[in-house]
């Protein structure tokens, strides 16, 4: 299958394309909007636009072991909502490379995607569905006699 070029002409940069923009930029991309220090846990979590949450344990990341409590308390979500930053020590870590180092958030992503991928019926596979219906369904399988 062949995709051809679109071609397209440069828009002027104002501020409603800025705004829409940022808005598809936004509704494509998971966006951070908050980190908060847990010293019980040792942990980060981190908070995202729409209301869920992840923690993130320190002793993970050699970047942020060496910090003190006080430091870990000073990060803030830079980037555009894609990493945690911490001027102070020209730190910049990206939130989704520290989700993925994460085997079980990683295991987790991967059984969601194959369980959403099992699901999705492309056209062909309804078109197979379909004539299968036609002939009287999916063929029965041949039964067995257990006396031979």
């Amino acid at each position: 299958m062949k995709i051809k070029a679109q071609v397209r002409d440069d828009a002027p940069v104002t501020e409603d394309n800025m705004r829409r923009a940022v808005a598809t930029r936004q509704s494509r991309t998971p966006q951070a909007v908050s980190v908060q220090f847990l010293p019980s846990r040792r942990s980060l979590l981190i908070g995202f636009v729409d209301q869920s949450a992840i923690a993130l344990p320190v002793a993970k990341f050699p970047e942020l072991e060496a910090l003190d409590p006080a430091e870990l308390d000073r990060l803030t979500i830079g980037f555009g909502g894609q990493a945690l930053c911490l001027e102070e020590r020209d730190l910049h870590l990206s939130i989704q490379g520290m989700i993925a180092v994460s085997d079980a958030l990683m295991g987790l992503a991967a059984s969601m995607v194959a369980a959403s991928n099992g699901r999705r019926v492309s056209a062909a596979k309804a078109q197979a569905a379909r004539m299968n219906g036609r002939k009287g369904g999916r063929p029965r399988k041949p039964s067995v006699d257990p006396s031979t």
